[in-house]
């Protein structure tokens, strides 16, 4: 069994039957045996209307916070990502990069990976 890692961008999660469809397709791979780790964008302009929402608060939004905000986008992506698997009768379950091992440096907007543990993902 090959563990693959399918991308999928802002565009092809922007709404929700594009997630149903993304989805399909890291089904189709695990019927076919792959363990199948999925990473996703934040949907289609998500991120766009984060930063037009921050930008309405301050002209200067701290780079934590943009961050924290900036990550909610994803979140839910990958969140309704696990809901469309689930629902096609797949196990899955939705993690942050933190909760699958993945460890930055603390330069804020410009993270740089400091090292990776598979340890998480193979619990899965």
């Amino acid at each position: 069994m090959a563990r693959v890692v399918q991308k999928f961008g802002g565009t092809s999660v922007a709404d929700p039957e594009k997630i149903v469809r993304a989805a399909k397709k890291a089904a189709v791979r695990h019927a076919a045996g792959d363990q199948v780790v999925v990473v996703v964008s934040a949907m289609g302009k998500q991120t766009d209307l984060l930063v037009r929402l921050a930008k309405q608060i301050t002209d200067a939004p701290s780079d934590r916070e943009m961050d924290m905000l900036l990550s909610t986008g994803e979140q839910v992506s990958v969140s309704l990502f696990a809901m469309a698997l689930q629902s096609m009768g797949h196990k899955a379950v939705s993690l942050t990069g933190g909760q699958i091992g993945i460890r930055t440096d603390s330069r804020h907007t410009k993270a740089r990976i400091q090292s990776v543990s598979p340890d998480p993902v193979q619990d899965f």
